[in-house]
């Protein structure tokens, strides 16, 4: 529930509060009186609204137990007086007085909590959001809610298929609520995080059409958009590379979203140029995307630079490869491969990847590669290029079954970015956050097959 319809909800118990003060003195003027039908009447009214304002409390604002108890005190209290209203040795106006008091310190002292939810969809991305969460989690004046929810494959006519939800693959500090347990409508949160802006825009996966940010707008106040990628930085002016930027710029989300967070004040430039120029028909000038796009950073960089090599724990199979017979650790490549590669360059880029794995294969005395495709890529390849589907398969298996390198598909990017010594592969967001530890980086050219050391690019300048 928003923190609008809390402290709504509040003001209406506190005016049943104020409400049961004033029958508590008609209630005095009348057992002086001895009106016995009166008395009655009044007594059944001064408890159901004490037993209504308690179901209020534990219904919708989830919190309040010890005003809850007071007002179950008060209750007994009221049965009492239908029991004894003419008895002079129990002074009751001053006895439900001070339970009314008691019951109204505790209404206005129950904070007006902000509500947050988060909604990652694959586990793999949780880092784009896991910070900003953290920062709520910790807020006192804030109820966070982390909500994965389920998403599609598509089929190559973009009809959907297998269905996934990956809640059990998220950290373990991170307390989960399924999707079906949290009622958007009722409950109507402050603000809703997304890291997936595509809608049903996407070719190759799809959210649950209820996650859509067209439909996310009708329950929450603030919906905000943060990009699950990092990307190069570019020059505003860069007229090339800007325009290159229109498919991450213009999409649902994007427009779709009160708030945008954009990596760097860089990039927030770069969406509002583009921007304005494709809604310039929309009625939405400059100064309005100045004031939706914010240039505040990426969780992704916090969580890479917040992760320490020497805190992790890599899995046993992992040591067996990378520990030398004498205890010393071999040299780790974070070989990562992307899906822009494969759909571009096709059967080119499969004998590319062949190539690499080798090369490193007959380096793994020294060396051991650690491969860690795209999440996406698989999906990708079934819906996009089917045809390469079963050669790519086909590759990763034998790699797999020979088991001289690391295969990473698991949702923890950030442990395979803390523990390699360097980055080879595609041109992707993890190069940018790789380049935040100020390791070597180099980018795989797929023109260039059999010396990787000489011929690729080393985009640090060394």
């Amino acid at each position: 529930m928003n923190k609008v319809m809390r402290k709504y909800i509040k003001n209406q118990i506190l005016k049943t509060v104020k409400t049961l003060f004033e029958a508590n003195r008609l209630l005095n003027k009348l057992i002086k009186k001895n009106s016995r039908n009166k008395i009655n009447t009044l007594l059944q009214d001064m408890q159901a609204a004490a037993i209504e304002a308690g179901e209020i409390i534990e219904d919708h604002l989830g919190e309040g137990t010890e005003t809850v108890h007071f007002l179950e005190e008060l209750c007994e209290l009221i049965w009492e007086v239908s029991q004894f209203p003419a008895d002079g040795k129990r002074q009751w106006y001053k006895e439900i007085n001070e339970k009314l008091s008691l019951i109204e310190e505790k209404v206005k002292s129950i904070p007006e909590k902000m509500e947050v939810v988060f909604l990652p969809y694959k586990a793999s991305m949780w880092d784009s959001l896991e910070s900003i969460w953290q920062a709520a989690d910790k807020d006192k004046s804030c109820e966070a809610f982390v909500i994965p929810i389920p998403y599609y494959d598509k089929n190559p006519d973009g009809s959907l298929k297998e269905v996934h939800y990956e809640a059990e693959e998220y950290p373990a500090y991170v307390h989960i609520t399924h999707y079906n347990d949290y009622n958007f409508k009722q409950r109507h949160p402050d603000m809703i995080f997304i890291h997936n802006p595509y809608d049903e825009c996407n070719f190759v996966t799809s959210v649950h059409p209820f996650f859509y940010s067209s439909n996310l707008l009708k329950f929450t106040e603030t919906l905000v958009y943060i990009p699950y990628f990092i990307l190069h930085e570019i020059l505003p002016e860069d007229k090339a590379a800007v325009e290159n930027m229109q498919h991450f710029c213009t999409v649902p989300g994007v427009f779709n979203a009160d708030k945008v967070i954009v990596q760097s004040e860089s990039m927030r430039k770069v969406y509002i140029n583009v921007l304005t120029d494709a809604a310039s028909g929309l009625g939405k000038n400059r100064a309005y995307w100045e004031k939706k796009i914010w240039g505040l950073g990426s969780p992704k960089v916090d969580k890479v630079v917040n992760t320490k090599r020497k805190n992790l724990q890599a899995p046993e199979e992992w040591m067996k490869m990378i520990q030398k017979p004498d205890g010393q650790l071999k040299k780790i490549i974070l070989y990562n491969t992307g899906v822009d590669a494969l759909i571009k360059h096709s059967d080119q880029m499969l004998n590319k990847i062949k190539n690499v794995l080798q090369i490193f294969r007959e380096s793994q005395n020294e060396v051991v590669l650690l491969w860690r495709p795209h999440p996406l890529v698989k999906a990708t390849i079934k819906s996009m290029r089917p045809v390469l589907w079963k050669e790519y398969k086909s590759i990763e298996d034998k790699y797999r079954k020979e088991g001289w390198g690391i295969y990473d598909d698991s949702s923890d990017m950030n442990r395979a970015l803390a523990i390699s010594n360097a980055y080879y592969g595609d041109n992707s967001s993890l190069v940018r956050l790789f380049l935040n530890t100020g390791r070597l980086v180099m980018i795989q050219n797929v023109e260039i097959v059999n010396d990787i050391q000489m011929e690729e690019q080393d985009v640090t300048g060394n």
